[in-house]
């Protein structure tokens, strides 16, 4: 099991957002972010932020960091390391598994991510068989997106956020665009956002997250 930090915004949570953090940071990188979402205050809720297993990094000249998969180069969407993308996913869906043992139904659990675990949460998100709460996609593109069939059942119950700043220099906007515009042609439902912001997460982003889940995911209207 991931090593992960793991917060209970109140007792008996129903809901369990996992969140996948970027490279080279680790799960304590998106922890005060729970302070921002008024959905976090509203309903008990499970955080889960696990620790990326440490490996060697290609383009950052095999440094040793926190990394959901080796990156080998600038293009790397047409070079992807399968082979530690599908140890990720087997990494998280554990995580999920644990959850639903632990009491929460599928369909109460989100993904979310930056980044590297962004594209993870799309990954693993996208190929759960039960019912799923849904997918939380930051600053990231989908993996494999080239395979994704236009022909797939539709999937408008499995709800999807994605987010990217107009400005990102990591993760170029045409990435994400291509993985939305593939998703929306095999007929999953996206929420998408731009923001003048570079490789980051914005307030205004972190707002319309608490509002996507509010209503979204958790039924809740605003006062």
């Amino acid at each position: 099991m991931l090593p992960a930090v793991e917060i209970e915004t109140g007792a008996y949570p129903a809901y369990t957002v996992i969140w996948l953090h970027g490279l080279g940071a680790d799960g304590n990188d998106f922890v005060p972010i729970i302070d921002e979402f008024e959905f976090a205050s509203r309903s008990p809720i499970r955080f889960i932020f696990p620790h990326a297993p440490e490996r060697p990094v290609s383009i950052n000249n095999g440094y040793v960091m926190r990394a959901w998969y080796d990156i080998y180069h600038s293009d790397f969407a047409h070079s992807q390391d399968e082979i530690s993308i599908h140890d990720s996913k087997k990494a998280i869906e554990a995580l999920i598994e644990r959850e639903i043992e632990r009491g929460i139904a599928s369909q109460h659990i989100l993904l979310a991510g930056f980044s590297q675990g962004g594209a993870m949460a799309l990954h693993v998100g996208l190929q759960q068989t039960r019912p799923f709460g849904g997918i939380i996609a930051l600053s990231c593109y989908l993996p494999f997106v080239e395979v994704l069939s236009c022909t797939a059942t539709a999937r408008e119950e499995l709800p999807i956020f994605m987010a990217h700043g107009i400005f990102d220099t990591v993760i170029p906007l045409s990435y994400a665009r291509f993985s939305k515009e593939k998703l929306l042609a095999a007929h999953y439902s996206v929420e998408w956002h731009e923001y003048p912001i570079a490789h980051t997460v914005s307030s205004s982003e972190i707002a319309d997250i608490d509002r996507w889940v509010q209503y979204i995911v958790l039924g809740h209207h605003r006062r």
